[in-house]
């Protein structure tokens, strides 16, 4: 009966069935009827999920970001970036670039960076003389370039799920992301000088006002990543600090959000939150099945007859990784494969946090690549260009991404340096 069913339920999604039934609907069926086990299983999973502390981090930061995004911070940041480093040789793809990874870090979404700040750099990007196809695939790439910076909610998603310190995460996350980001600079510069693209002097009255009109935006950052990582606050006092210091600034001292306009900013963070919990709840009841029928075991006594070696696990780790982000997001990737991962990482000795960062830069790559690479989908609607044509313009930054991918890999100290 279980095969049937489960794929009545898998040929509902592809008509539009919600995640959370996909996902709660299979771990029922699997605990009920291969188990033998109690379907209130899921209920208890669900609370258990409530009782986390650090899932109240998720509503406050999916409140900060949604507000951000609804003042002119995108506008600001650019032109912050622009002042910075628009005087070097692809000084507007760097501002791209580093644009892009701010905004998506503290946003949580892909999609508001390529709608928002990528809207605002195309259009500049093309008037500089970029061509059509480094200009899409750039933005198209930085939309989820912050994913591994705080208060990145892909980060603290994974350390729900595989129950490591999230704010360890957030520290090892700051290499691996600056390496990418300079990986890409690179390229950019590259780009820039073989097309002729002209440079722009430095102008310190410019770098002056665009400090000035950024004045109450610029120290969230440092107030808040310092206090993370500086061991100051805990993710939760930084949350709560994010979305403080976010309606003081846009609320009271920008004045772009009107108070009337904070209860609806609120009910779409709720929805956002309550969306992901549901999902979460129903996930760990699907791991609940995998670890009652012992199938992290078995992967585990499979890969040991091929793998010998903690790299040769990594690599082999990647390549799967990389199969499951042409077909799941990456909420969902976290949810189903990190249960299922963790516990053979562990007998290969790879470093609980060194994984973390593995998994999330594989689920970056996979906004990239076709089918479900969300990022191409939203490039395609915002620039209208066909999706054929964004992926091939996305390729060239693919490669970049995965030979940085490799060395996150083979070195994990980049990982683990500042823990």
């Amino acid at each position: 009966m279980l095969t049937p069913l489960v794929s009545l339920i898998l040929g509902a999604g592809l008509f539009g069935l919600p995640l959370y039934l996909i996902l709660g609907g299979i771990a029922y069926l699997c605990l009920t009827l291969v188990s033998g086990l109690d379907g209130a299983i899921l209920i208890q999973e669900v609370y258990r999920l409530a009782q986390a502390p650090v899932l109240a981090t998720l509503p406050l930061f999916i409140f900060a970001g949604s507000l951000l995004a609804e003042s002119g911070m995108p506008r600001r940041l650019v032109e912050v970036s622009n002042a910075l480093f628009g005087f070097l040789p692809g000084g507007l793809a760097i501002v791209t670039l580093v644009s892009c990874a701010i905004f998506t870090a503290f946003t949580g979404a892909s999609g508001a960076t390529i709608l928002a700040v990528g809207g605002l750099l195309y259009p500049a990007l093309i008037k500089a003389g970029y061509s059509e196809r480094f200009a899409l695939g750039l933005v198209t790439t930085s939309g989820s370039l912050g994913l591994l910076f705080a208060p990145s909610l892909p980060i603290i998603v994974y350390g729900l799920i595989s129950q490591t310190d999230v704010t360890e995460l957030f520290k090892a996350g700051v290499i691996p992301g600056i390496l990418l980001v300079v990986i890409l600079a690179f390229y950019s510069m590259f780009v820039a000088i073989k097309q002729g693209i002209p440079t722009q002097n430095p102008n310190v009255s410019v770098i002056r006002q665009a400090l000035i009109e950024a004045r109450y935006e610029l120290p969230l950052p440092f107030v808040v990543l310092g206090g993370i990582y500086g061991g100051f606050v805990t993710v939760l006092e930084a949350a709560v600090i994010t979305a403080a210091y976010a309606i003081v600034a846009e609320v009271f001292l920008y004045r772009e959000v009107p108070v009337r306009r904070l209860w609806n900013i609120v009910v779409d963070a709720m929805v956002i939150t309550g969306a992901l919990f549901v999902i979460l709840g129903l996930a760990l009841g699907l791991t609940n099945f995998f670890v009652y029928e012992m199938y992290p075991q078995r992967l585990l006594a499979f890969s040991q007859g091929y793998l010998a070696s903690r790299t040769s696990f990594l690599f082999a780790l990647v390549f799967f990784l990389l199969v499951v982000g042409c077909l799941l997001d990456i909420f969902s990737a976290i949810v189903v494969v990190v249960p299922l991962i963790v516990p053979i990482a562990q007998a290969f000795h790879v470093h609980p946090v060194h994984l973390g960062i593995v998994f999330l830069t594989c689920m970056e790559v996979g906004y990239l690549t076709p089918p479900v690479g969300i990022n191409l989908f939203l490039s395609s609607y915002k620039f209208q260009r066909p999706l054929a044509r964004i992926y091939a313009f996305s390729v060239p930054f693919q490669v970049l991404l995965l030979l940085a991918l490799s060395l996150i890999v083979v070195v994990p100290s980049l990982s683990l340096l500042l823990l």
